[in-house]
């Protein structure tokens, strides 16, 4: 089945109150047990990052609870669930901005390529160079369309001449989708851009800085449905490149885009399995139960 079918097929249709009493049974066991086993794919070959035995606790409330995952090269891995289920949160301990809250304390192993993320004397800027991030909300720099572009690249020497400035500038903005939009306008404010063209400034800062994994932090939630697709063509067209892990909370958006589906309930990693799997045939009821809009 096409992302595209698959995404026409997910259901919203009303709570059974039979199958609505299940859920909470499985909420309550969920709860009650110390440790959880995902199902599903959550481990795979060729992976780029990987995920081992992580806990994230702010102060004394835990909001990750111990898991295991692999993002594989070039795949892009939707993660889905309800709002304060984790998903936000985990995420942003692949590039450790979760290191900015003083009161967050991660435990466990995160690998990129063999190499341990929360080694004490990895360089954090130079990591979030290699694992780059786009937020909800566009956020341009109050700076010319060129500069947002070009702040990275400076900051990590990766131009030696103005030409080669230039020229990787150009790159980033064709890569992200605006190059014919913006090539006019280089030195105007990047903040006098639409809403939609912002968020494509913004990836275009982010692979500026030759990621190798992008993460994406519901990049469409603040956008039109057509800003939307183009931000959704613009994922396909990067994973050819760059691995991507996207958080969403739109199902259908999860269906069009993603190549694995990671569900989050809890915190606690639920299900990870290849998207039409999840979509179509999930393994666990609190899966299905979120993906047929029972709760959420």
């Amino acid at each position: 089945m096409s992302n595209s079918k698959l995404s026409q097929s997910i259901s919203t249709d009303g709570a059974d109150p039979k199958i609505s009493e299940q859920v909470l049974d499985v909420e309550k066991d969920l709860l009650s047990m110390e440790s959880y086993s995902t199902i599903g794919n959550n481990l795979v070959e060729d992976a780029k990052m990987s995920v081992r035995n992580v806990n994230v606790f702010y102060g004394d409330k835990q909001a990750i609870f111990d898991v295991h995952m692999d993002i594989k090269k070039n795949e892009v891995i939707a993660m889905i669930g309800p709002s304060g289920c984790g998903k936000s949160t985990f995420l942003r301990t692949l590039n450790r901005m979760n290191d900015t809250i003083d009161s967050c304390v991660v435990s466990g192993e995160v690998t990129m390529d063999g190499e341990n993320l929360y080694d004490p004397k990895l360089d954090v800027v130079e990591l979030r160079a290699r694992v780059g991030m786009v937020f909800q909300k566009p956020n341009p720099f109050p700076k010319s369309i060129f500069e947002n572009v070009a702040y990275g690249p400076r900051l990590h020497g990766l131009a030696d001449s103005k030409v080669d400035l230039d020229e990787l500038v150009e790159n980033s903005l064709k890569k992200a989708g605006l190059w014919e939009e913006a090539k006019d306008r280089l030195h105007q404010p990047g903040t006098g851009l639409s809403g939609g063209q912002q968020q494509r400034l913004c990836i275009a800062r982010a692979i500026a800085v030759e990621p190798e994994v992008i993460l994406m932090d519901e990049p469409c939630s603040a956008l039109d449905p057509i800003a939307t697709a183009r931000i959704e063509e613009l994922i396909e067209e990067l994973s050819q490149n760059f691995t991507i892990a996207i958080v969403t909370h739109s199902m259908q958006q999860a269906a069009r885009v993603s190549h694995r589906t990671a569900y989050f309930h809890l915190g606690k990693l639920i299900e990870v399995n290849p998207t039409e799997t999840v979509f179509t045939m999930p393994e666990h009821k609190l899966t299905e139960a979120y993906i047929t809009g029972r709760f959420g």
